[in-house]
């Protein structure tokens, strides 16, 4: 899966993130990035990176196991595969919402 797949996914469920009224940043490293600019309505996904409220760093494989529900959140954080920069409860917010897939 590359991001532009992953991206496609995340505009299939814009209006889940509505409610977060934030921008979150995926940072995947060398892979690029992943926005979700929810202070729009509809919220935006964007690849470019940008200024952020939180900003969530890891993995492109990693991010595909969180979103196909085969990595939890709160293990990949305790493991340092995913790290966390800004706001943690806006972060527990949007790993709930990959966590309903």
């Amino acid at each position: 899966m590359t991001i532009d797949d992953i991206a496609g996914d995340f505009r299939a469920r814009a209006g889940e993130f509505t409610g977060l009224k934030a921008r979150v940043m995926f940072d995947l490293g060398d892979d690029g990035s992943l926005v979700v600019d929810a202070t729009e309505a509809p919220p935006r996904i964007s690849v470019e990176p940008c200024e952020a409220d939180c900003t969530i760093r890891l993995s492109l494989a990693n991010l595909e196991k969180l979103m196909a529900g085969n990595l939890s959140p709160t293990l990949a954080y305790a493991m340092g595969k995913l790290r966390i920069e800004g706001s943690m409860g806006l972060a527990m917010k949007i790993a709930a919402l990959l966590d309903d897939d």
